[in-house]
């Protein structure tokens, strides 16, 4: 199991833990993150390397991991920086910056001055591209993921994480559909879920350039996702200044997605069309009170049966 540290002002630390059968934790090695407010972990699709991504400096780092045990098999091999070593703009909040929980114009104003990295998913099909939501600039990064390497090599393309409305989306968490060819971003600024199309013939097409060693020139520019519906977390009356989502979650059987809204304190409950030209695009179903405040991170147990806010 891995776990991650989180700080504003110095480097995070990751944990490599091992879990024995009756749940018991060992910890086997920790080692620098290679950046601040370390926010999301992923392991790639051969499990030998771990992304690890730092919310504060927008850092993506890889490194790699022992097949056999799980732990770190030596240092960072590869950082991506997209501020391309300029410093950052907003202060911490202790000097002066802003509460990161708050909504109002002037906090989205220092929130957006840098890039903010909040996750890293590879896609599903064949684990080359890493899809980035940059809540500073409202942008979903597409990478392209040397598997062999096990390196963040480049960025292939970059598009909006919304409706392009001139208004902030903030988008903070993404999960693929394991049925459709479709992606799900949840804007944290906006209070929306952005639904993407994925184009799974272009992203197998880059993976068989890259493993007979062509140029991916030709790739950049070329979106792999299409914006096909933008679809709101709380209801219309309810001020979008006043709320920010946290986390969105694909139900194991596919059919729903369920957000956690910050300040409606509330999970949004969408089901998901499985039929016709919508298929994969959403419908509300409603809103449960979470009967206590702030709903950051929920999760569900196995069953399928549980959710546990």
């Amino acid at each position: 199991m891995y776990t991650c540290t989180e700080d504003i002002e110095q480097n995070g630390q990751i944990l490599a833990y091992s879990v024995a059968p009756n749940g018991e934790l060992t910890l086997m090695s920790s080692i620098d993150a290679g950046g601040t407010s370390t926010c999301y972990l992923t392991i790639d699709k051969d499990q030998k390397n771990l992304l690890a991504v730092n919310y504060w400096d927008s850092t993506i780092v890889t490194i790699p991991l022992s097949t056999e045990t799980g732990e770190f098999a030596g240092d960072i091999t590869s950082k991506y920086d997209p501020k391309q070593g300029q410093k950052i703009v907003a202060a911490a909040k202790k000097n002066g910056g802003v509460n990161h929980s708050n909504n109002d114009e002037s906090t989205i104003k220092m929130r957006q001055a840098d890039p903010h990295s909040h996750a890293l998913v590879l896609d599903p099909y064949v684990g080359c591209l890493a899809y980035v939501p940059c809540l500073g600039k409202d942008l979903v990064r597409e990478f392209f993921y040397d598997k062999s390497e096990g390196k963040v090599v480049e960025e292939m393309n970059y598009l909006p994480s919304g409706m392009s409305s001139g208004m902030p989306d903030g988008p903070r968490y993404l999960e693929f559909h394991p049925k459709y060819n479709t992606m799900y971003v949840v804007n944290e600024l906006s209070s929306t879920i952005a639904v993407f199309a994925v184009n799974k013939k272009l992203i197998k097409e880059i993976n068989e350039a890259a493993k007979n060693g062509e140029s991916l020139e030709r790739f950049k520019g070329k979106s792999t996702l299409t914006l096909i519906q933008s679809i709101n977390t709380i209801p219309n009356a309810f001020p979008k200044k006043m709320n920010t989502c946290g986390r969105l979650c694909l139900h194991r059987s596919g059919r729903f997605i369920i957000v956690s809204n910050r300040g409606h304190q509330s999970l949004a409950i969408f089901k998901v069309r499985e039929q016709g030209s919508s298929k994969g695009q959403l419908s509300s179903v409603g809103y449960f009170h979470t009967r206590g405040e702030t709903p950051r991170h929920f999760k569900f147990d196995h069953s399928g049966q549980y959710l546990l806010v």
